[in-house]
């Protein structure tokens, strides 16, 4: 008896135990392969409504340990189809090769990550973007993973599902570290197809901009006087650039800076798509500053850019790392903010700075409106006043 024929022997007393359990599904061989069939839920982006006959290729060794396996497989799927929580993701190839029915944790972490940053490829991002793609995981991704693998190697009895809950209720009550951990833990379940019993919207808490802590932003003085400490010329025009134009920390090394180098009396600045939202233009407020700082000069401190070997938040975190070895009285955010403050103050239209920023109106009003200190308040007072005393507001 030839190998295949002992083999197939074997498929067909499974299959006389799956038909004597009523199960619907039989295992098949194609090639030196195993899969099962059976009527099954159309596949993703199917044009057939409902279930038909169909193979899934379970991709399993022709050997007596892959039919167990086959069998326990057509098993669980039966069980799946009775109770209407047949998943297809499960058992389709994801990003990488390899089903996730077949993989370890460690393998579905992966293959999670393959599928988000490839998820972001296929969105009809702009190459640029790609990079915005990585910064989120990294950030927003990443950390919270990295928790729920320390706590599956420490508590190995917990199933995935109390694992992943577990890793939420370990990140502060009513935080934005809660509710970034919420939609990270989400996407990865709705990836491994896991129906969670208690939706993780329960955990999100009452975190909100409305509920953050209003920032002490410096004064246009206070940015002046610290520009001085900045001994080196490269981080003195990322400093400039970021009090004068509002922008984010990476954004200041993806900047088309034409317009200032040329000299043109009010230079606007291309922040270019590779940026986090994409591209956009800002206008400087207040203009002297431009000259003030030295801006035509354009001198950017020597970092690596490559986003193929680093990420937006690598870029950013430099620049914050060298404020604090110049040992700067605020954050670097803390210029763009002030910058936000001071468009309001100057009168320009919350669309206009919410484009210039590169965010929505939405935020722009629910941060900015609200950061409007009794000394921003005074300033705004004073200056409408001395409008209306000049002449300048229709009585």
């Amino acid at each position: 008896m030839t190998d295949f024929e002992s083999i197939d022997q074997r498929i067909a007393q499974s299959n006389q135990r799956l038909r004597a359990a009523q199960l619907g599904l039989t295992i098949e061989r194609r090639g030196t392969k195993l899969g099962v069939r059976g009527t099954l839920p159309p596949r993703p982006g199917s044009h057939r409504l409902n279930p038909h006959q169909q193979r899934i290729p379970l991709n399993l060794p022709l050997s007596p340990k892959g039919l167990k396996q086959a069998e326990q497989t057509a098993k669980i799927i039966a069980a799946d189809l009775l109770q209407s929580s047949f998943d297809w993701s499960k058992y389709l190839p994801v990003p990488g090769g390899g089903r996730l029915y077949q993989m370890d944790l460690e393998e579905k972490l992966t293959a999670f990550e393959q599928h988000f940053l490839q998820s972001g490829l296929n969105n009809g991002l702009e190459p640029g973007h790609v990079a915005s793609v990585k910064t989120t995981w990294e950030k927003a991704y990443a950390p919270y993973l990295r928790k729920l693998r320390a706590i599956a190697q420490d508590r190995p009895n917990l199933s995935l599902s109390e694992t992943i809950y577990l890793t939420v209720q370990q990140t502060r009550a009513n935080s934005r570290s809660r509710q970034i951990c919420c939609t990270a833990m989400k996407a990865l379940a709705e990836f491994l197809g896991i129906e969670l019993p208690v939706d993780l919207k329960q955990y999100w808490g009452n975190y909100g901009t409305a509920r953050t802590q209003i920032r002490n932003l410096p004064s246009d003085e206070v940015i002046l006087a610290a520009y001085e400490q900045i001994p080196n010329s490269a981080w003195r025009f990322v400093f400039g650039m970021m009090a004068t134009y509002g922008l984010r920390n990476h954004e200041v090394f993806f900047c088309d800076y034409a317009a200032l180098q040329a000299g043109k009396e009010t230079p606007v600045v291309d922040v270019l798509e590779t940026t986090k939202t994409g591209f956009h233009q800002v206008w400087p407020f207040p203009p002297q500053w431009v000259e003030q700082f030295n801006l035509q000069n354009i001198c950017l401190p020597n970092l690596n850019t490559n986003l193929e070997q680093t990420t937006l938040q690598r870029i950013g975190q430099q620049v914050s790392l060298q404020f604090r070895r110049y040992k700067l009285p605020f954050s670097p955010y803390d210029l763009r903010h002030a910058w936000a403050v001071r468009t309001i103050h100057i009168g320009i239209p919350d669309t206009v700075a919410a484009k210039m920023m590169g965010h929505s109106v939405a935020i722009h009003n629910r941060t900015y409106h609200r950061w409007m200190t009794q000394r921003d308040q005074q300033q705004a007072v004073e200056t409408a006043l001395s409008r209306w005393e000049g002449g300048n507001v229709s009585r």
